[in-house]
């Protein structure tokens, strides 16, 4: 076995054996040498080379997510782990446990115009479970210590390893329990490619650190106000598939009490469930009777559980006509999304609503069987609305989605993609992903890509355009498989302004909002070795999509031209059309 032959190197490898995080993500540079070599030399350990220090975060997220375990990214020190933090806030809101280690320069070589350093200890305070700040170890190149007058060169070297060891398990701890990123920094002096292949460290038995406490929940209280509350309103935001046992799926769907929302990111299924929400609110908001029928909509009890919502016309209309009592089920945290939230119950969905449905009350009223009708109209509405408009983002998605073979995973980029998933149903066989903890466009692609790695069955990836290129560096790594997809709808900018409040055709507008292009995908293509077509009508798209997810030596890479100038006005005349 090859080993750094410095001891904080030494240490967190060792460490991170100990607690079974094997997935590596490194970025080549020198600083972080020692950590790379041991790393790499250990077959207990999976590294993956990703240049791109950005993409590399995401990368880890995405495997991080699949696996439901820690994932470490690795890197030089300096301007290299900024590049970190958009892919550390995303973990950071999506509860996905990311460990990133920052190779650091000594402390005495900071601010004093040494190359390659930044002011790397605590650089992600605002969004990390806990940043652990090492201490350089005093037994490497003393000469050094001695010439420069280093401070701390009088601690003893086993003092320092301790802290190190402290700092090390206390990070690995939080990342583990609490499901969050967390930061080691280790400050590393030259020369950094020394290998020994005898240990120089001693791991010591981890004691864990958890505080064991436990949710006390007055399930009596909470039990009562569910039964008196004769219009609950269940909404699901980002959630992992499979998560919701189907007992409780079924309790749901069949209590004629219970109106129950599902987001595309949700990941729960059930015929009963509302999976357009937008399709629901949007026509009452044009109706001459709107404040009538949003208090018939009005929740007397809203429970939420799983992550952020992606619907701003549900945020927008349960902050207007908020709940009596508002519950957040599960997770480390609840956010007062809608302003009246009453409880978090810090325990698993599963175990809440088994204990609601215990001996059930029935009561009279019928708050779900009351918007049936409407959901039956708004899906007759779309399936004829789709009869007589041209070619859109609109019947693209609607074409795309419903030819995505069962069991694949799908990832959705921000902006656009994820709304327009919303509009449609999703067959229940899908496992459905979008970073939706800061709903950034920056790493959709390096995300599905890390994630399609440790995923049994294939993945696609739908984009759009401005999401695709911003991320185009999260094509160049040799850990592509074959069965890898990617769906570009390219409209020729972000057409998701042209929705909002404030848009006007002019060439402000087209240039620092809308950001108006011509790019095509071809030669990204080609350099990263992926099949490419290119399609331009419906027609064309069906017959595309028809080998597209055929079996493939490289991956697949599907480029859909839409019309610029309609799109807005097929989507917005969608609501009043269901209206």
């Amino acid at each position: 076995m090859t080993y750094s032959n410095i001891p904080a190197a030494q240490t967190l490898v060792l460490y991170f054996k100990t607690k079974g995080i094997k997935n590596i993500v490194i970025s080549p540079g020198s600083r972080n040498a020692p950590l790379t070599l041991s790393f790499s030399k250990h077959p207990d350990f999976n590294c993956f080379s990703i240049v791109d220090e950005r993409c590399a975060g995401f990368f880890a997220l995405g495997m991080a997510q699949q696996l439901q375990e820690p994932v470490a990214v690795v890197c030089s020190s300096g301007s290299a782990m900024l590049n970190y933090y958009p892919a550390v806030a995303e973990a950071f809101y999506s509860d996905i446990p990311l460990v990133v280690v920052s190779a650091d320069r000594p402390q005495y070589k900071i601010d004093i115009g040494d190359g390659q350093t930044i002011r790397q200890q605590d650089i992600f305070e605002k969004h990390i479970g806990y940043s652990a700040n090492l201490k350089q170890d005093v037994c490497h190149n003393t000469e050094t210590y001695k010439k420069y007058a280093v401070e701390g060169q009088n601690e003893s070297q086993e003092s320092i390893q301790n802290h190190n060891v402290l700092e090390i398990q206390k990070a690995l701890d939080i990342a583990f329990e609490y499901r969050t990123p967390v930061h080691i920094n280790i400050p590393f002096e030259e020369p950094l490619y020394g290998t020994t292949t005898v240990p120089l460290v001693e791991v010591k038995k981890l004691q864990k650190t958890s505080s064991n406490a436990k949710t006390q929940v007055d399930f009596a209280l909470l039990k009562n106000i569910w039964d008196s509350s004769s219009k609950k309103m269940v909404l699901v935001g980002v959630n992992p598939p499979d998560e919701l046992e189907s007992d409780i799926i079924r309790n749901l769907g069949e209590d004629d009490n219970v109106l129950v929302f599902t987001e595309t990111t949700s990941n729960v299924h059930h015929p009963n469930f509302y999976p357009s929400i937008d399709s629901i609110i949007a026509p009452l908001e044009k109706a001459s009777d709107k404040e009538e029928k949003f208090r018939a909509l009005q929740p007397d009890l809203l429970v939420t559980f799983g992550g952020l919502i992606v619907s701003k016309k549900i945020k927008a209309f349960l902050r207007d006509y908020q709940p009596k009592n508002h519950w957040h089920i599960g997770g480390k945290k609840a956010y007062d999304t809608f302003f009246c939230l009453k409880e978090h119950v810090n325990i698993h969905p599963n175990d809440f609503f088994r204990q609601m449905y215990q001996q059930p009350k029935a009561l009279e009223d019928s708050y779900r069987l009351q918007w049936d009708s409407v959901k039956q109209h708004y899906e007759k509405r779309r399936a004829e609305y789709l009869k007589q408009i041209s070619f859109s983002d609109f019947t693209a998605f609607d074409e795309i989605l419903k030819n995505i073979p069962r069991g694949y995973q799908v990832h959705l980029a921000n902006s656009s993609t994820v709304r327009y998933a919303q509009l449609f149903s999703m067959n229940p066989s899908l496992h459905i992903y979008c970073n939706r903890g800061t709903s950034g466009i920056d790493g959709s692609t390096s995300t599905a890509m890390g994630a399609a790695v440790h995923h049994k069955n294939p993945t696609v990836l739908l984009t759009g355009d401005l999401s695709f290129f911003y991320d185009s560096n999260g094509l160049w790594h040799n850990y592509v498989r074959s069965d890898f997809r990617i769906i570009l709808i390219n409209n020729g900018g972000g057409g998701i302004f042209r929705i909002l409040p404030g848009f006007e055709e002019t060439k402000d507008f087209s240039t620092f909002f809308e950001t108006q292009h011509d790019h095509s995908a071809e030669q990204l293509a080609k350099m990263y070795h992926f099949d490419y077509d290119c399609v331009k009508d419906a027609s064309d798209l069906r017959k595309s999509l028809v080998g597209f997810y055929a079996e493939s030596t490289a991956p697949k890479l599907l480029e859909i031209r839409t019309p610029t100038a309609v799109n807005n006005k097929i989507l917005l005349d969608y609501f009043d059309f269901i209206s």
